[in-house]
């Protein structure tokens, strides 16, 4: 914003990086694929969020876009057009959260909740005994992307916010 409180446009600057956090969601989601529902995805849209704002949906839906591209079009990444946006807008209500606790509970409450939010495509394909099913089978799942995303948010959350801090100031 401008000090007469318009909207500037982007910059050429801003935009190649706000493209390159898109990748790097994808790249290091990949780099840990081995690992069972183990993923920095979360992490990074919350820092993208305390440090962006609202301008961490630009990295959000470039991720989002090439898991399609790579992968397709299915039920489970489907629900990435949505659960992406619900973890941005609840990292938006706790931006100026200083805690790296608050941010690992936060992040651990996500991925435990990560089933529960894309059964709603399976629901809405399949009526409520298939969502419930689906979601059910998934707990063991769910429960390990809680425990992973504590821990790495625990660790790396302040770090993280540090460097993309910085990276947006030069």
């Amino acid at each position: 914003m401008t000090a007469s409180g318009k909207h500037r446009p982007m910059g050429a600057r801003e935009l190649v990086l706000l493209a390159l956090l898109g990748a790097l969601l994808l790249v290091t989601k990949l780099a840990l694929a081995w690992l069972p529902n183990i993923e920095p995805v979360s992490l990074l849209v919350l820092v993208y969020t305390a440090v962006l704002g609202w301008k961490a949906l630009a990295p959000v839906y470039v991720y989002v876009m090439m898991e399609i591209l790579i992968w397709g079009l299915g039920f489970w990444n489907l629900c990435y057009t949505y659960v992406w946006l619900v973890l941005v807008v609840l990292a938006m209500l706790f931006r100026k959260m200083e805690s790296p606790l608050g941010w690992a509970v936060l992040s651990g409450a996500f991925g435990l909740s990560f089933g529960a939010l894309c059964a709603l495509v399976y629901w809405v394909t399949g009526g409520w005994a298939f969502a419930l099913s689906w979601w059910v089978s998934g707990i063991p799942f769910d429960l390990l992307h809680c425990a992973g995303n504590f821990a790495m948010a625990l660790v790396l959350f302040r770090p993280c916010r540090q460097v993309l801090t910085r990276l947006m100031r030069t």
